[in-house]
């Protein structure tokens, strides 16, 4: 029988390997293309980008602001709109430094994991172009075959992202401390919380906040894109 992993790799999304916000950019797709109203809905994303990257934005006002664009249309319409969205997007904001640094992971035989407060609606096929077997996002509610515009269970954002990231490694019968290696890649004071649980913490592409802190606790530093 194949030993499990004995190294697992962990890496958020937005900032980390893409040069954008897939949320953010989701609502900008959708302003262009004339499905949601600019005057409703841009300046409410900046603010709640702003607020993000300060660590200032609430879990259920964060994603449920971005769920709220998949309510009131039917799924068939929502997933031809993704696929336009991936391309014009998406596409372009994965740089091939993010690409290598994924693959080199794969290629040495970890366990490897994207986890991101993104929905797994736009987070799924962005890891699967990314080449992740393993994705952890927030879960959007689906009641009768539509979004509802609200989560179901835990936001997978700051502390929860470790309470998640239990839930899954339990589902396969391991725990974090079971790695010989465990490593998180995250350019968000958002998941310092979970940067310290690992340990092989790297910064990238990091905001102010978790700059001072990876100089101050000397973790490693990338700069992708």
């Amino acid at each position: 029988m194949k030993a499990p992993p004995a190294v697992l790799a962990l890496f958020d999304l937005d900032h980390t390997l893409l040069t954008i916000d897939c949320d953010e950019a989701w609502v900008e797709f959708l302003i262009e293309q004339g499905v949601v109203e600019r005057t409703t809905f841009e300046a409410g994303n900046r603010t709640i980008g702003e607020k993000y990257r300060r660590g200032e934005v609430g879990l259920l006002e964060f994603t449920e602001f971005y769920l709220s664009t998949l309510a009131s249309h039917p799924v068939e319409r929502l997933e031809s709109w993704r696929e336009a969205y991936l391309r014009a997007k998406i596409l372009p904001a994965i740089p091939i430094d993010s690409r290598r640094l994924v693959a080199q992971h794969v290629d040495e035989g970890h366990l490897c994991v994207m986890t991101t407060a993104a929905s797994r609606f736009l987070a799924g096929p962005i890891g699967e172009e990314l080449g992740f077997e393993h994705v952890i996002a927030t879960e959007p509610e689906i009641r009768d075959g539509r979004f509802t515009g609200k989560v179901a269970g835990i936001p997978n954002m700051r502390e929860r992202k470790i309470e998640r990231l239990e839930t899954w490694l339990a589902a396969r019968e391991r725990r974090l401390e079971d790695f010989r290696q465990s490593w998180f890649y995250s350019d968000s004071r958002n998941d310092i919380p979970l940067l310290s649980k690992v340990t092989h913490p790297v910064a990238v592409n990091p905001d102010p906040t978790l700059a001072a802190l990876a100089a101050g606790k000397r973790w490693p530093v990338l700069q992708i894109g």
